[in-house]
């Protein structure tokens, strides 16, 4: 089991990292919120989970710990995969996801791609011993300074998510007001969705 990865960021793109470790590249499969806190050419540490399947083995990376452990906890849910997990986690903060669970909110859960209503009851029902309350950590990622190609990150994020372009195109022109001069992809992306969801 790899706990974290530390190293120099080697290469970001639109859904995952590359850290160098020791002469090795380890490629990192992150949420646009996570990748948005990175630079190339930086030292980064990021807590890891490893899945492991017959044909693959899939590093995902975190901003924190507390993002690892709701990673890990909502797979304990059945019909949640990992791909399934990081979704959850782009489009809600880990407390976001503890609220929603602990008020039976099936509408916020919904608002990530791949989750109907009865899955949303069955993760509800599954979890809500188990999740805990909210910390009152961050709510979304640290923004990134000078991401001027904010709006690739969104809308690959979007298509990623099981979108198509077109509809992702539309949702980033929806949020492009509130880009500003610093955007946070994160926030971006949860507006974003926001806006699909309401399509």
């Amino acid at each position: 089991m790899i706990a974290f990865v530390r190293g120099r960021v080697a290469a970001v793109t639109l859904s995952s990292a590359v850290l160098e470790v020791g002469g090795v590249g380890l490629e990192l499969q992150c949420t646009p919120g996570t990748l948005a806190g990175l630079r190339s050419g930086a030292e980064a540490t990021l807590p890891t989970s490893m899945v492991v399947r017959e044909d693959s083995l899939t590093l995902f990376g975190f901003a924190d710990e507390d993002e690892k452990a709701l990673f890990e906890l909502v797979q304990t849910a059945s019909g949640v995969g990992p791909k399934l997990a990081q979704a959850m986690l782009a489009v809600l903060s880990p407390d976001g996801i503890r609220s929603a669970i602990a008020a039976d909110d099936v509408k916020t859960l919904t608002k990530v791609p791949g989750i109907g209503q009865k899955g949303a009851q069955r993760i509800i029902l599954e979890l809500k011993d188990r999740v805990g309350a909210p910390t009152g950590g961050r709510s979304a990622a640290a923004p990134a300074a000078g991401a001027a190609p904010w709006r690739d990150q969104v809308a690959q994020a979007l298509v990623g998510l099981g979108y198509n372009a077109k509809d992702a195109d539309k949702a980033v022109d929806a949020v492009e007001d509130h880009a500003g001069d610093a955007p946070d992809i994160s926030q971006l992306l949860r507006a974003a969705l926001r806006t699909l969801s309401k399509a």
